[in-house]
């Protein structure tokens, strides 16, 4: 089964650790990319490239403000990952429910 387009960016954009470190920073509320580079030892146009990932997956919002962009995370698309994820969920404490049984010997 494929997966729609939207969760596959959604899973490039979270690949990076870098992106990830971003999206927790900006869990913690709203930042321009400046405040976001001084976090990082990486470039500030390192940084934009991360945030234009962030951007085309939807997982931020930028916002202009005067003469700079406010980047907001949106967690919306994290949704279609985390539905993904609940069959492996639903699968592994099947799966570890019937090894425990096994090695119970019920």
């Amino acid at each position: 089964m494929q997966q729609p387009a939207t969760t596959n960016a959604v899973f490039r954009a979270i690949a990076d650790p870098t992106r990830r470190v971003l999206l927790d920073r900006l869990r913690a509320g709203p930042a321009n990319a400046g405040a976001l580079a001084a976090d990082f030892r990486t470039s500030r146009p390192a940084i934009s490239k991360h945030l234009r990932v962030l951007r085309e997956a939807k997982l931020v919002i930028d916002t202009q403000v005067g003469r700079e962009r406010v980047y907001t995370v949106n967690p919306i698309p994290l949704q279609s990952v985390a539905g993904w994820l609940e069959g492996y969920r639903a699968f592994w404490q099947t799966s570890l429910d019937q090894l425990k049984r096994n090695l119970e010997g019920t």
